[in-house]
């Protein structure tokens, strides 16, 4: 009997070590999740400092930050896509449709309407995406991946495959470079945008129920969120954004092309997103560390750049850390089952 009583209370010293180890794992996973991002961050800035003398430069600094304003705005939108249990594989070609049609227009009317128009282009991008994926059950991946081919076609059907130039349109440019404090306006504008999309996740009703319909829909669905319309909102705001990302740029720039963004936008978009711990499964992400995770992506590419690396190896690593964060992820939510 004492026996008995004493192989009992081996398993159970066991079976609570076993559970102690998961559950430790658990919060190691979760205190990655919360600032994860933020340590290769900061190493790679410490590093870049130190190996590059113009790296820590205002000009450099502002730089990067109005170059990735449109990767930005439409990251920060595309991480509640992927919270709610979607992707937008779209928004490089909605980015190139919307631009161009700004730009098409202000030749002709007012920047407010040419500006209204694209943003009126992207919602509706959305609104289909969101649609097809809800109503008809069509994969996201899928959804998504054909209306980029879609938008592209039409956007070179709308232009003729010709450059738009945009810096002749008064007033256009002005929209994303204008200076306030040394700092362009496109700028301010995405950190604007980038705020407002992360309170909205993080702080609101809404942002709840983003989640709860990517962690379970069917358990969302039951509970009474109406997880078809929390969906098809954040392709909605999706869609915008990369439609104010592609005003951005056309303004920014002075010019844009029909075959601007696409996939290599869509991917950077993406990897950004997942970098920054949103998990590809659904029901996890955070708008800030979207916007670390793409501008360590952007830190990246100025150091390549400052310190004369091939631009080839700039790829390499992207791919290799994009593997590692989808790994880093699907180990997770194996430790936490």
């Amino acid at each position: 009997m004492s026996n008995a009583t004493e192989q009992n209370t081996i398993e159970s010293h066991e079976l609570e070590s076993r559970e102690g180890l998961r559950s430790g794992s658990a919060r190691l996973m979760r205190s990655w999740r919360m600032a994860g991002i933020f340590i290769p961050f900061l190493m790679l800035f410490i590093i870049l400092s130190v190996t590059s003398s113009a790296f820590l430069h205002t000009t450099n600094l502002i730089n990067i930050l109005d170059q990735q304003a449109s990767t930005l705005c439409i990251a920060a939108a595309g991480t509640l896509v992927l919270v709610a249990g979607g992707i937008d594989l779209s928004v490089g070609s909605t980015y190139a449709f919307a631009g161009v049609t700004a730009g098409e227009i202000g030749q002709h009317h007012s920047i407010f309407l040419a500006i209204g128009a694209a943003i009126a282009v992207g919602l509706l991008v959305g609104l289909i995406n969101g649609v097809i994926v809800t109503v008809f059950k069509i994969s996201p991946l899928i959804t998504t991946l054909a209306m980029s081919y879609v938008i592209q076609g039409a956007a070179l059907k709308v232009t003729s495959g010709n450059l738009i130039l945009t810096g002749t349109i008064p007033g256009f440019t002005t929209f994303a470079t204008a200076q306030f404090l040394g700092v362009p306006s496109a700028v301010w504008m995405t950190i604007v945008f980038v705020v407002i999309v992360s309170l909205l996740l993080s702080r609101t009703t809404f942002g709840r129920y983003v989640v709860a319909a990517g962690g379970n829909a069917e358990a969302a669905r039951l509970a009474g969120v109406r997880v078809g319309g929390i969906k098809i909102t954040t392709f909605v705001l999706s869609g915008v954004a990369a439609a104010l990302g592609g005003v951005i740029d056309a303004a920014r720039l002075g010019s844009i092309l029909a075959s601007s963004g696409g996939a290599a936008l869509s991917f950077t978009v993406l990897a950004g997103i997942v970098v920054g711990g949103t998990s590809i499964a659904g029901g996890e992400g955070s708008g800030w560390r979207t916007a670390i995770g793409v501008l360590f992506i952007a830190l990246i590419g100025n150091g390549f750049d400052l310190l004369g690396v091939d631009p080839n190896w700039q790829q390499i690593v992207l791919g290799l850390i994009l593997l590692v964060a989808v790994g880093l992820d699907m180990w997770a939510r194996r430790t936490r089952r």
